[in-house]
């Protein structure tokens, strides 16, 4: 065995199980021994690096397994709305947000906000003093703009979309300053004023230097983030090492045909050091908030009956595709009509292939919870989606869907209980991307989840380790301490199993390690 470059001792390492280890070798990036630290004495040499873990719980390297932290920068810039909880204290915020280049740009709005009702311009623009405005809902769904930004951006009326997306519009046809989903949205981009690429460079590596303090070493990022994004991470290379581990997944849009599809193959094969393209991305619904949730019956407002992509058979013809071709897929799946399709999408694929995983699941009922353990669907849920709901269901999710789904709200333990892979992740930046909530929120869920059973600590880590490698495809390469799997690692005061859900979501990290190299170390500047 070569002389380690890391050698991490006198921990309490988690193998996920706890062992008799006490020290682990790292070597060009991979784990290459564990032991006693007595044996570690041996290892060393010249150049090894030591640190001692005073006690620590060493865990396999944490991940998250849905975010956004690349395109999630431009999701959050501006003024933070997510602390506004009623219209007064919206337009105070607005009256007092900085401008840049003239824009009210605002983020992180939570729908219960408008105390049902529709969300409108005019409920702003006394606060805005004739500015443009552009202001996300926090679900990321779905923006208010306001009179001048439609006007800016050339917004009459109506228009027809591929996708399932709209211009909200009153009665005369005028609109409402509400754009809803993608295509919708997207109108605004031309628009809106961007970030010069040394402020997206340094930002980014900054978001992922707070990632990583808080144990994270990987993410798996649901988007491609801009066709420059590639380019910009192997820029960020060519000066260093990215803090956290990242794999893309482009999105595929309704529409995409052979040659398009093809297009996403190719793109799996790049990558620099510590990011990779792996995997395409679906939308298969939106958010219940924004009634694009594709439901089996309608809800309170009579939305939620139709698919993001308008033709569900061209999604299944897609996924087809790409899985002749090796490539595994991750679908947007809230609701429980859109979940029901993708999980028929893949039974018919047939067995053997690329794996394929669900994003979100809201709502499920009890007739598909199998299937994802039968079919080798992964689950991949964010519990710290549940503090956007009240357990009294009374607020604009619980009151869309009804009773009868609002009880099934993030079915984690049902599913694991049914055998299925349960990936665990944040969805930063609709929410905080700290891995300790995510776990700790996995063990106690809030809101409308409430009720429910949350997973054991064991089961919890699982998410954000085997399990998450599992959804990655990377079982035999990571989530496990483990001669020959990358090291990617986390050290915690605590342990994340045993201690108490409150204390893990505060639990000091000591050390994270990705890709054998140290991103962060309490006490020291990395």
């Amino acid at each position: 065995m070569p002389a380690p470059d890391l050698l991490l001792v006198n921990a309490r390492v988690r193998t996920p199980d706890l062992s008799r280890h006490t020290a682990v070798a790292v070597h060009d990036g991979l784990i290459t021994a564990l032991g006693t630290d007595a044996e570690a004495r041996t290892w060393a040499g010249p150049g090894t690096e030591t640190v001692d873990l005073a006690g620590a719980t060493l865990t396999p390297g944490l991940t998250d397994a849905h975010s956004h932290p690349v395109w999630g920068l431009e999701m959050f810039t501006g003024t933070d709305l997510s602390a506004v909880t009623d219209l007064e204290g919206l337009r105070a915020a607005l009256r007092r947000a900085e401008r840049r280049d003239g824009w009210v740009l605002g983020f992180g709005l939570d729908h219960n906000v408008f105390g049902g009702r529709p969300v409108h311009r005019d409920l702003v623009e006394d606060a805005l003093d004739g500015a443009p405005a552009h202001l996300r809902l926090y679900d990321g769904h779905s923006v208010l703009v306001s009179t001048a930004a439609l006007k800016a951006a050339g917004i009459e009326g109506p228009r027809a979309f591929a996708q399932h997306s709209e211009i909200v519009c009153d009665a005369d046809g005028h609109p409402t300053g509400h754009l809803v989903e993608h295509a919708a949205m997207d109108l605004m981009t031309p628009v809106l004023p961007t970030q010069p690429y040394a402020e997206r460079r340094d930002r980014l590596v900054e978001l992922l230097g707070a990632m990583a303090a808080t144990g994270l070493t990987a993410a798996h990022v649901m988007d491609l983030g801009g066709h420059d994004v590639p380019g910009l991470l192997a820029g960020i290379e060519e000066g260093g090492d990215l803090p956290v581990r990242l794999r893309l997944a482009p999105w595929c849009m309704p529409g995409a045909g052979p040659e398009e599809l093809d297009g996403f193959v190719r793109l799996q094969e790049r990558a620099g050091r510590l990011w990779a393209i792996g995997g395409v991305k679906f939308f298969m619904d939106g958010t219940v908030e924004g009634g694009t949730a594709w439901l089996e019956h309608a809800d309170c407002h009579g939305q939620g009956t139709d698919a993001f992509w308008p033709d569900p058979a061209a999604y299944s013809a897609a996924v087809r595709h790409l899985h002749r071709a090796g490539v595994g897929t991750a679908t947007h799946a809230i609701g429980d009509a859109a979940v029901r399709h993708v999980l028929d999408t893949v039974e018919g694929l047939g067995t053997g292939g690329p794996r394929h995983r669900i994003e979100h699941i809201e709502t499920v009922p009890d007739d598909q919870l199998g299937r994802f353990a039968a079919l080798g669907v992964v689950a991949s849920m964010q519990p710290p989606h549940t503090a956007y709901t009240r357990a009294d269901h009374t607020d604009e999710w619980s009151k869309r869907l009804g009773e009868e789904r609002a009880a099934r709200a993030w079915r984690c333990r049902d599913l694991r209980d049914a055998g299925a892979h349960l990936a665990l992740g944040s969805d930063w930046p609709i929410a905080h991307y700290d891995a300790r909530q995510v776990l700790a929120t996995a063990r106690a869920p809030r809101g409308a989840a409430s009720a429910r059973r949350g997973l054991t600590g064991l089961m919890a880590l699982e998410g954000m380790t085997t399990h998450a490698a599992l959804a990655a495809g990377e079982e035999t390469v990571a989530g496990r301490i483990a001669p020959g799997h990358r090291a990617d690692l986390t050290a915690f005061a605590l342990d994340p199993v045993e201690a108490p859900a409150d204390e893990t979501a505060e639990a000091p990290v000591r050390l994270t390690v990705a890709g054998g190299r140290i991103t962060y170390l309490a006490g020291a500047k990395v």
